[in-house]
């Protein structure tokens, strides 16, 4: 691992910078990163430890952590005293040093939360629709970014660092899928919501993949940080994924790395298919509907599944070969060591669908591949919203980069 010191000689600078040059103000944001994302995978560090882990000189760590508490980031936990030497202070994120507003548009629903620098949601606001269309979604975030910040004093508004929208791209291509009319959704093709927006948000706008951002949220509050590489897999109407490589989200030459539903099957007819066709919560949609049984309660409370056992209970046994068919393959071609499953439904449901590939798996042909552990995400249904509004922290905060394969032991 190469880490840019207050030592550190022009090569390194070069590899910190990005083919940028070598620029003091670009190796002390990337310590502060380092500093940062140290803290956010392990709460209660000392300087010590930190200098310890990154190669940083004890000097170097103490103006860094300086820096940052004096910008609100960083909090000093009690003074721990007894040990050798001389007392130690832990330190961790201020819950309150920054906040985050993300934004997920989905093909039934739109969501908008608001969270702090640790994580934690403090504000939800949500509608549904039919289908999405531009203007609709345009007036929801302008709306509902002035309801939340007009909750805020003007320092809690100084702390907003921006509003990440998480949406499935070329929306348009998913109108048949979702059951509107033929040229409904046509006004995405020319659609720039950022700039629609820009004049009417005063905080930096950040687009992502949905499902890629969903696994934004996984690498940065949940069991991402646990694993330097892993496959990840978000069942929502379509099911989608995203690929963390070497501790970095990757998010592909355009966007879409992680496609997970674009993956290709064979049918028992041999017709050939798509992971997104068989395996997605569309499917359980369609059946409840030829059954003549609304199914508004999937997208409207997750705890409506709960009203649908026996269909819920056929829908799993259905979406999960094609699922761990689908691991398999990805496996074969990146060694992923683990496979998160996450989506728009309970925590039950998801258990169930994670012990159900995990058997479906035993009955597959792994030869050559190591077998990977398949285990749950912890985010759960909002994780494209929550993801949304990791997407300013990625850009400000966070280090993404096999610079920052630390082990911390």
């Amino acid at each position: 691992m190469t880490l840019a010191t207050d030592g550190a000689d022009e090569q390194s600078f070069r590899t910190v910078a990005s083919g940028r040059g070598s620029k003091q103000s670009d190796i002390r944001a990337h310590n502060e990163r380092l500093v940062l994302s140290l803290l956010r995978r392990r709460s209660g560090l000392t300087k010590a430890d930190i200098a310890r882990l990154t190669g940083l000189s004890a000097q170097a760590v103490s103006v860094i952590m300086r820096k940052l508490e004096d910008d609100g980031l960083l909090g000093r936990g009690s003074i721990v005293r007894g040990r050798i030497g001389q007392p130690s202070t832990p330190m961790a994120l201020k819950p309150d040093g920054a906040f985050s507003i993300g934004v997920k548009i989905g093909r039934r629903s739109v969501e908008m939360v608001l969270i702090d620098f640790v994580g934690t949601v403090h504000d939800v606001i949500r509608e549904t629709y039919r289908w999405p269309m531009p203007a609709a979604v345009t007036r929801f975030i302008k709306e509902g970014v002035a309801t939340i910040t007009n909750k805020f004093t003007d320092r809690e508004k100084s702390r907003i660092t921006g509003v990440g929208i998480a949406s499935p791209f070329e929306l348009w291509l998913w109108e048949e899928g979702i059951g509107a009319p033929q040229g409904a959704m046509d006004e995405w093709r020319t659609t720039d919501l950022l700039k629609d927006l820009q004049d009417h948000i005063p905080f930096p706008l950040y687009l992502q993949n949905d499902a890629t951002s969903a696994c934004g949220a996984e690498f940065v509050f949940g069991r991402g940080q646990e694993f330097q590489s892993y496959l990840y897999l978000f069942i929502g109407f379509f099911i989608g994924g995203g690929v963390v490589l070497n501790g970095s989200l990757l998010s592909g030459t355009t966007g879409n790395a992680g496609a997970i539903g674009s993956f290709p099957l064979r049918g028992q007819n041999g017709h050939i298919h798509q992971l997104i066709d068989v395996a997605s919560a569309s499917t359980l949609e369609t059946h409840l509907q030829r059954n003549n049984i609304d199914p508004s309660p999937l997208w409207n409370l997750t705890e409506g599944w709960s009203v649908f056992p026996e269909a819920v209970d056929q829908w799993i046994n259905t979406i999960t070969p094609p699922i761990a068919e689908a691991i398999v393959g990805a496996c074969s071609i990146i060694d992923f060591p683990a496979v998160i499953i996450d989506g728009g439904f309970p925590p039950d449901i998801r258990k169930r669908i994670v012990e159900k590939t995990n058997s479906e798996i035993d009955l597959l042909n792994t030869k050559g591949i190591v077998r990977p552990k398949i285990i749950e995400g912890v985010v759960g249904a909002q994780a494209r919203a929550i993801g949304g509004a990791c997407l300013p922290y990625f850009d400000k905060y966070i280090l993404t980069s096999t610079q920052f394969a630390i082990e911390l032991a």
